[in-house]
């Protein structure tokens, strides 16, 4: 009996605690500017973005929800970040490795973007100091042909020391270049991977070809890598994107057709296509 009556006490305790529980537990809905995180390969790194980003809803959004003139955190919620993981230019400014606030002053004709030191600054941009200022470039906008609904910053044209960082909304977009000196670290890696017991030939090669170096030498490094993995459609095709360079164009359909082959047997149809391109160039 004893046990019994104690029985409804412990209950009303549990439902108690329950009801509590209930009360406090969140409510999950959708982020009104949902928080976006992207990485990208560049050089021989990478960058990475993290930010939140508005919709426009119907809004004015340049000059009027964003006003001229005025420090704008570049995005919603805290403050936008840019990583890099290894030092680059930005508009041919340089900049260390390291994360940063990325902000801006946006213009009817130009914009400032700036990398700053605090990365607490947040909705605060009333607190914006200069001397945290890392870097400050201006850039022109140009007019989108069609609207960006949600603001957007992403990395595009990407080059082996290249690329364009684009910040995006509405009808607007603001191109920032960015460039990393890597040319020295490269040809010092394949000069270190040439005399290694497992030489890097195709990596080589492809360097030379994209950056338009001594194409001789970039052909003699292809063939030692298709002696080496005689089977290798990719190593072909750049055998001929090479010689055709060279403005060999004999030898360019040769290697073309080689690869059609090679690609063929191998059931990579992005390769075959690649190469009957190629092909079709070289006969103009």
């Amino acid at each position: 009996m004893k046990n019994t009556k104690k029985l409804p006490v412990t209950v009303a305790i549990l439902l108690a605690l329950f009801s509590v529980t209930i009360s406090h537990a969140q409510l999950k809905v959708p982020a009104a500017s949902p928080l976006q995180t992207t990485k990208q390969d560049f050089a021989l790194g990478d960058l990475t973005l993290e930010y939140s980003r508005p919709a426009t809803k119907g809004r004015v959004i340049f000059g009027d929800l964003v006003p001229y003139g005025k420090v704008w955190r570049t995005g919603a919620n805290a403050t936008t970040k840019i990583t890099f993981s290894t030092d680059v230019k930005l508009e041919g400014k340089d900049v260390k490795a390291g994360t940063y606030g990325l902000l801006t002053i946006p213009n009817k004709n130009t914009w400032d973007v700036m990398l700053y030191k605090d990365l607490t600054l947040g909705a605060n941009v009333g607190d914006y100091k200069v001397e945290n200022e890392v870097l400050k470039v201006q850039v022109k906008p140009t007019t989108l042909t069609n609207k960006v609904e949600t603001f957007t910053i992403d990395v595009a044209d990407i080059q082996p020391s290249s690329a364009t960082l684009q910040i995006m909304w509405d009808k607007t977009r603001v191109p920032v270049a960015i460039t990393a000196d890597i040319d020295k670290t490269v040809l010092k890696n394949i000069e270190a991977s040439l005399a290694s017991d497992k030489p890097a030939y195709f990596e080589a090669a492809s360097y030379y070809y994209d950056t338009n170096k001594d194409l001789k030498q970039a052909l003699n490094w292809v063939d030692k890598a298709a002696e080496q993995n005689p089977k290798a459609f990719w190593i072909m095709l750049l055998k001929a994107r090479i010689e055709l360079k060279t403005k060999d164009k004999t030898s360019a359909i040769a290697s073309a057709q080689k690869t059609v082959t090679l690609a063929t047997e191998a059931k990579n149809g992005d390769y075959v296509k690649m190469a009957q391109d190629l092909i079709v160039s070289a006969k103009k």
